[in-house]
């Protein structure tokens, strides 16, 4: 799970970080509201953690810009402790909200149950074409075949799908799936798509995942999405 810290305060923000990378997130994190509402808005996050004061664009801006497109939860975690900034927050889309200072172990509890909310939500399995992807039972199969992945292939297939139609770059995928900053001589994405395409793709006659040139890499059913 990959969770969006948006924190001015560099102390906060580190022990945000680390506690949560032990608890088994993938965290990433912005000093700005600026840059925290890039990140929110044209990255994969599962939970964005968000403080108000911060330079600049504030957290209600933050929030309220996240809102008009996208709907990732928010929660909330601010020194802001009156009735009326808990109520503008949650009016304003935000999901949960925390006062500082506050218990670690109670943001971890909050963070969990906002995301098994959020995964109710969704569909339990992906499809496009014959390709089916079960997120509960981490099955595969392309039409009657059962299809082995490694935990990576899985992660890759299931970003490919969640963004059926779209053209993904590499820089992107490499840091969804790998959590690394792609380096230009860096073949990891090709070397998994390679591996992935000659286990959903190759031994059938639609081809699903597609290379677009200079760009990366989609997966679309072409003769069904136009």
């Amino acid at each position: 799970m990959r969770l969006l810290v948006v924190e001015d305060e560099i102390k906060a923000c580190d022990y945000l970080r680390k506690g949560l990378t032990e608890e088994g997130f993938v965290v990433d994190t912005a000093s700005t509201g600026v840059d925290g509402l890039h990140l929110a808005t044209t990255g994969d996050y599962d939970l964005v953690i968000l403080d108000i004061r911060l330079p600049g664009v504030s957290g209600w801006e933050v929030l309220e810009a996240m809102r008009r497109q996208k709907q990732t939860p928010v929660l909330i975690l601010t020194a802001l402790d009156e009735v009326a900034d808990r109520v503008r927050g949650l009016e304003h889309g935000a999901d949960d909200y925390l006062v500082k200072p506050f218990s670690f172990a109670e943001l971890v509890a909050r963070v969990r149950a906002l995301m098994r909310r959020s995964t109710r939500l969704e569909p339990d399995v992906l499809k496009v074409h014959d390709l089916e992807l079960d997120l509960r039972r981490r099955h595969v199969r392309r039409g009657r075949d059962r299809v082995e992945l490694t935990k990576q292939e899985f992660a890759l297939l299931e970003l490919l799908m969640r963004h059926r139609g779209q053209v993904l770059s590499r820089a992107y995928i490499a840091s969804q799936v790998w959590d690394i900053n792609f380096q230009s001589d860096t073949n990891v994405v090709d070397v998994a798509m390679r591996r992935l395409r000659a286990k959903v793709d190759d031994p059938y006659e639609c081809k699903l995942i597609h290379t677009v040139r200079g760009m990366g890499y989609v997966l679309e059913d072409k003769e069904r999405d136009g």
